[in-house]
């Protein structure tokens, strides 16, 4: 009998999640997993600065209702990528909830082509821009979580 294995999608998003247990700020836990031909390049979860004091030790640094003493989830990726020399052109992107705009920009300036994600999260501006971008928008969300506004195409 044959043994049913995980699809490549889901793999990398548990991967993601796995990767969200780092974040540092209490507020949203998100992971990110950069990969190209079913191999992880790089990860990264939402924290403070390199070298600097976590929301989680000192509280939270509050502009305009975000924290903005972390460093999101896809940017940590996608710098851990370039301090690697990694090259992420052409790649995905598995993110526990949906790039916020500017994360969206990094993404699609990175060369990355493919964005999975769980939860929908704020910026519905990501599904017109990816559209004139041709980045593929795929919603993997959680069993119980509805798809998003304006739903873009779902994992199978």
């Amino acid at each position: 009998m044959a043994r049913s294995r995980v699809d490549w999608d889901n793999y990398f998003m548990a991967i993601a999640m796995q990767v969200a247990t780092r974040s540092t700020c209490d507020r949203k836990h998100v992971g990110a997993v950069v990969v190209r031909e079913k191999m992880i390049l790089a990860t990264g979860y939402n924290g403070s600065l390199r070298g600097l004091e976590h929301c989680d030790d000192v509280g939270h640094l509050m502009q305009d209702g975000h924290c903005v003493r972390t460093v999101h989830a896809e940017a940590n990726a996608i710098v851990q990528a370039a301090r690697n020399g990694v090259q992420t052109e052409g790649g995905s992107i598995y993110v526990t909830a949906s790039p916020c705009f500017a994360c969206f920009k990094l993404i699609a300036n990175a060369g990355i082509t493919r964005i999975v994600f769980g939860e929908f999260y704020r910026d519905e501006r990501i599904f017109s821009f990816s559209g004139q971008l041709q980045i593929q928008l795929v919603h993997l969300p959680p069993p119980t979580q509805a798809a998003p506004p304006s739903s873009p195409e779902r994992a199978p």
